[in-house]
């Protein structure tokens, strides 16, 4: 069934309005009516089997059918600290940030940042960012999406109170000293990480160093020269395969047989 986002379900008779931009997908787009069925879900992670009962000029109300499950969240939480880019690689690495289970993008302005907006842009920017996340949510069935706050300064990022357990890294094509690969295997498993990603022009020396004064860990992912946004996503992958949910749940931990059959 196709699933639609709310912020809220509240419903205490098991019925409610839905209008705003979902309303119009559903019936000027996707032209459902009256006895259609899909997933309703909200930011906290709710979802129910909901039945479409009438439909209004701006509004249609819908019955909560039955409660579903909420899928299950990695293990492990993921904070990018994101540079904010041109608009096509910032929609991408919000795209795929959700499907690779990213719980927040906190994008940010740095020394070499390229894209500069006024007050009014930027809220629109993430405005529009949050639209992207809440698409791509019902795309991969996330129990909500991703969060993205308002644009604010690199120092600010590197201030933002992380809790315990937590490992910071920020990814730097200049550190020779320490791989991401590397310095995995010589750390315990955290609860979270918080990875800082610079703009298209990288971090300056000056904005490692205060990374490191902040509790960040310095990691290369390589001798490849990535973009920014390829970046991102490769670290969220690396550390959901190594630390999160990206492997198979194998039947009492055991790997399947790859033995040709032949």
């Amino acid at each position: 069934m196709r699933r639609f986002f709310v912020e809220r379900i509240a419903a205490p008779e098991g019925r409610l309005a839905i209008s705003g931009t979902e309303a119009k997908h559903m019936t000027r787009v996707l032209r459902m009516g009256p006895g259609d069925r899909f997933v309703l879900i909200d930011r906290a992670g709710l979802r129910f089997q909901a039945l479409i009962e009438s439909v209004r000029q701006k509004d249609l109300t819908i019955l909560l059918e039955k409660p579903l499950p909420t899928p299950p969240a990695s293990p492990l939480k993921i904070v990018l600290g994101q540079a904010v880019l041109k608009s096509r690689a910032m929609a991408y690495v919000i795209q795929k940030g959700s499907e690779l289970g990213v719980d927040a993008i906190r994008p940010f302005i740095s020394e070499r940042t390229v894209v500069r907006a006024t007050a009014s842009k930027s809220e629109n920017s993430t405005r529009r960012w949050r639209e992207l996340a809440i698409a791509a949510s019902k795309q991969a069935d996330r129990s909500g999406p991703l969060e993205i706050p308002p644009t604010v300064s690199f120092e600010t990022i590197l201030q933002h109170p992380v809790a315990d357990n937590t490992l910071k890294f920020v990814l730097w094509e200049e550190e020779e000293a320490r791989g991401l690969k590397a310095t995995m295997k010589t750390l315990s498993h955290p609860k979270a990480i918080v990875a800082l990603v610079g703009p298209e022009g990288g971090f300056s020396r000056e904005e490692i160093r205060s990374a490191e004064e902040g509790g960040f860990f310095p990691v290369s992912l390589g001798r490849r020269i990535l973009r920014a946004e390829t970046a991102a996503i490769v670290m969220a992958a690396i550390l959901q395969y190594e630390w999160g949910d990206l492997s198979p749940p194998f039947a009492q931990g055991k790997a399947p047989n790859l033995k040709s059959s032949e």
